[in-house]
C-alpha cells in the first residue's frame, strides 16, 4: 500500500508540471504576434530615382498575398518610430539611393536601432547600401556600402555559394541573368554570403575574384538579409529573383516574435522640445572660447 506522503509527492509533482506548462503557453503567446506576419517596404530616396520602386512595392504585396504576410508601403520616414515599428516583422530597405546621409534623421536612426536590437528583421534591396554613409552602425547591418557600379546593366553569371538558405534554395549554382552588378566597399566580415558574381562574365568589376551579391547574418540582436540584385524593373517579373527576395524576407521575418525592447541597447533621442534655451549673449565673440564640462556636470 503506497503512503499517504507518497500520493501527496506525487500531486506535487502533477500540480508543478501543469504550472511550468502553463508558463511556457504563456510565454509564447506573449512573443508571437496573433495573425499574419507584416512588414514594412520603405522606398524613400533622395539622389537617384529607381523606375523600379513601384514594379517592386507591388511584387513584394503580390508576393505577401500569396505567402501569407501583409505589407506597407511607404517614403515617409516619419514610420520610424517605436509605436509604428513594432508592428512589422520586418522592415524592407528598396532602392534607398541617398548620398546626402538624410533618409532618417537621428530621432528616426536611433529608433530604427532599437527595433533590430530588440529583434526586428531587415531586408536590404539594390541601393540599399548606397544609403546613409554616415550612420556606420547602417552600414554594418547591411553588410556593406556601394562603391560604384558600370555604367549600364548587363548580362553577368552568379554563383551560388551556399544553397541551404532560403533566398538561394532551387536556384542554379551558376545563375546567368541581367542586372546592374554593384561594387562594395567596407563589406562586414561576419556577413554569411549566398550569391557571389564572376567578374570575368562582365565589365567593370573592382572587387577582384571574390565579389560577394547576396548574404545575411544575425545583427545587434535583430536579423539582416542584403541583396545587390534589382536593379531594373524585369527583375520584379522574374521567378529566379521573385524567389530569391521571398526567402531574404521570410528569413527576415522568422518566428514572428514582437519585439522585445527590453534588450534595446541604444537610448531613445529626447525631443528637443524637452528643453528650455536661455541666451546668455548675443553679438559677436572676439575672443576664441571653449568649454570644458567637468566631471559633476559643471561648465
Amino acid at each position: 500500500m503506497k503512503s499517504y506522503t507518497w500520493y501527496t509527492r506525487t500531486l506535487q509533482k502533477k500540480i508543478l508540471c501543469i504550472v511550468v506548462s502553463g508558463v511556457c503557453l504563456l510565454g509564447i503567446s506573449s512573443c508571437h504576434r496573433a495573425g499574419k506576419p507584416k512588414v514594412l517596404v520603405f522606398s524613400k530616396n533622395t539622389y537617384f530615382f529607381h523606375t523600379s520602386i513601384p514594379k517592386g512595392n507591388a511584387a513584394i504585396i503580390k508576393l505577401g498575398a500569396e505567402n501569407g504576410f501583409d505589407v506597407d508601403t511607404t517614403t515617409n520616414a516619419e514610420y520610424f518610430t517605436e509605436d509604428s515599428l513594432k508592428k512589422y516583422a520586418a522592415v524592407i530597405f528598396l532602392n534607398n539611393a541617398d548620398t546626402s546621409g538624410s533618409l532618417l534623421n537621428n530621432y528616426q536612426e536611433a529608433e530604427f536601432e532599437r527595433y533590430i536590437q530588440s529583434g526586428g528583421g531587415y531586408v536590404g534591396i539594390h541601393a540599399a547600401s548606397d544609403a546613409e554613409y554616415d550612420w556606420g552602425w547602417y552600414g554594418r547591418l547591411v553588410g556593406g556600402y556601394f562603391n560604384g557600379d558600370p555604367d549600364k546593366s548587363q548580362e553577368g553569371i552568379l554563383h551560388v555559394e551556399d544553397s541551404t538558405h532560403p533566398a538561394t534554395k532551387g536556384l542554379p549554382v551558376e545563375w546567368k541573368r541581367t542586372d546592374e552588378w554593384y561594387n562594395f566597399k567596407k563589406l562586414n566580415k561576419d556577413v554569411h554570403v549566398l550569391i557571389t558574381i564572376d567578374e570575368s562574365t562582365y565589365k567593370g568589376g573592382t572587387n577582384g575574384r571574390y565579389h560577394p551579391m547576396s548574404w545575411y547574418h544575425d545583427y545587434d540582436g535583430g536579423r539582416a538579409f542584403y541583396t545587390a540584385l534589382g536593379h531594373t524593373e524585369a527583375s520584379y517579373t522574374e521567378p529566379l529573383f521573385l524567389k530569391h527576395i521571398l526567402g531574404g524576407i521570410k528569413y527576415a521575418i522568422s518566428d514572428n516574435k514582437e519585439p522585445d525592447y527590453s534588450k534595446a541597447k541604444t537610448l531613445k533621442v529626447p525631443e528637443e522640445n524637452r528643453f528650455v534655451k536661455t541666451m546668455l549673449t548675443q553679438g559677436t565673440l572676439f575672443e576664441p572660447i571653449e568649454i570644458a564640462v567637468l566631471p559633476n556636470f559643471d561648465v
